[in-house]
């Protein structure tokens, strides 16, 4: 047995105890419904409700802020804009492109409409967490900011009179963010295009490779990784949606019908794919994965913004569920829809969106190889400041511990390209759902505090 199929089966037995643990679910009329994804969706609709529809009603103000310069003597690293590309490039990646095919390929073509209505709630979600992940914000003594859910888990356990439960809780949404950072999938997915493109089948190689550049980057922090990511996210995002609207352009006519489609499978879909429940759970389920909504990891990079008020970054935060999953994944969603790529046999993850540009660009799938290589890179990225965070508040920030982190990053992004895309999706999808626990039980406990904040923000935007 070699060693590269022994570490391949271990991971992937591992792999199904841990989902079968994190997504323990009840049936439903044949369905199985995870308790962590009622958890997230739940808290999505209430956060909305209760602070007034703060998704539409501040949609527009949130644009204006987001290309607004920092005030003077502003706390922070690097500007609103920078934490916004630097947390979209933790979620614009693999998810916009391998995870709405798989969500399409399991729940069919409905799953997009319930991916699109989670991207809308998500925003409210995205609101609370970054304008908390700025409020309870720390200066290092090095000088760099520490944010982001372990320290408002703490902060909320605390005025509940449980500090040592907001310790434990705190630790445990810092321990699944180390792993969760590993980047298997995004090396996974890259990997797997370049082979066949390229025919290049070694996978131990590209993973050291990748694991080599991203090491260069890291080691710069923050502001190496937010200047890397502010050029890195427009240009492939660019070059993406330019592509998607050429195919979408040469099915122009076909699109009615495939919106059409999408409405009605999400509310009438084929048994095949689980009814309505299975095709909502499928919808909300990679969605989550794509833009984190909930999940706590993008508030990380937000707590680094220059700002004064925490209530502003969480207007350019709300701003990502809309861009990745509500722009981004649906725009892909129809590509793989008005193609029929999803219904081709034999295909998996960023196969079939590959085999949907493919369809209208013979040489694409090349193209398709770049953007998922720099899609990956930057998520890598950011997800590496995201776990670089949770290893310091354990850990603390010396720049010895620092130094080991990064080390240990890279050798797990090195492993990335082995495992099987199942069995990468089942562990990061353990991780990141496990974060999403402790996370949402600080937004309730908070929620009250960011609704006065909010109304403090807007009473003094009318008076200036």
């Amino acid at each position: 047995m070699s060693a590269e199929y022994f570490f391949q089966s271990l991971f992937e037995a591992f792999t199904t105890q841990l989902a079968a643990v994190v997504f323990y679910a009840f049936s439903f009329n044949g369905v199985d419904i995870p308790l962590v994804m009622i958890w997230l969706i739940s808290g999505a609709i209430i956060f909305t409700l209760y602070l007034g529809f703060i998704n539409i009603r501040g949609f527009r103000y949130a644009i204006g802020r987001l290309f607004a310069k920092p005030e003077r003597d502003s706390a922070g690293e690097i500007s609103p804009y920078k934490a916004l590309t630097t947390a979209l490039s933790g979620t614009v990646g693999t998810g916009n492109i391998a995870g709405v095919a798989i969500a399409i390929s399991l729940g069919g073509p409905g799953a997009t409409f319930w991916m699109i209505m989670a991207g809308l709630l998500g925003m409210s979600t995205k609101f609370v967490e970054c304008t908390l992940a700025v409020k309870y914000r720390q200066q290092n003594a090095d000088g760099s900011i520490s944010g982001g859910p372990m320290f408002y888990i703490k902060a909320a356990l605390d005025k509940y009179h449980l500090p040592r439960l907001g310790s434990a809780l705190a630790i445990f949404f810092s321990i699944a963010v180390i792993f969760g950072s590993a980047g298997f999938v995004h090396v996974n997915q890259g990997f797997v295009q370049v082979e066949s493109v390229t025919g290049f089948d070694q996978p131990w190689l590209f993973g050291v490779i990748y694991a080599a550049l991203i090491g260069a980057v890291i080691i710069g922090g923050i502001k190496s990784i937010a200047n890397v990511t502010s050029k890195l996210v427009p240009f492939m995002c660019a070059i993406y949606l330019l592509a998607a609207l050429v195919v979408i352009a040469q099915h122009l006519p076909a699109v009615p019908s495939a919106l059409l489609l999408i409405v009605q499978s999400a509310f009438a879909p084929d048994a095949a794919y689980g009814g309505f429940i299975g095709v909502l759970i499928q919808g909300f389920r990679r969605a989550a994965y794509s833009n984190e909504a909930g999940i706590g990891s993008s508030p990380i990079a937000h707590a680094a913004a220059r700002t004064k008020d925490p209530i502003s970054q969480g207007f350019v935060g709300l701003l990502e569920p809309f861009i990745d999953t509500v722009v981004i994944c649906t725009i892909t969603a129809l590509v793989i829809i008005l193609t029929g790529a999803y219904q081709l046999q034999g295909l998996d993850g960023v196969q079939i969106t590959s085999g949907a540009f493919a369809t209208v660009f013979d040489w694409f799938p090349i193209v398709l190889m770049v953007a998922l290589l720099l899609f990956g890179f930057s998520t890598v990225l950011s997800w590496s400041y995201y776990g670089l965070t949770g290893w310091r508040y354990i850990m603390g920030t010396g720049p010895k511990m620092t130094t080991l982190y990064k080390i240990l990053f890279c050798g797990m992004v090195s492993m990335g390209a082995v495992p099987s895309i199942m069995a990468v999706f089942d562990f990061i999808d353990s991780m990141i759902f496990l974060m999403a626990i402790p996370n949402i039980l600080a937004l309730y406990l908070l929620l009250p505090e960011v609704k006065a904040d909010l109304n403090r923000y807007w009473q003094n935007r009318v008076k200036h």
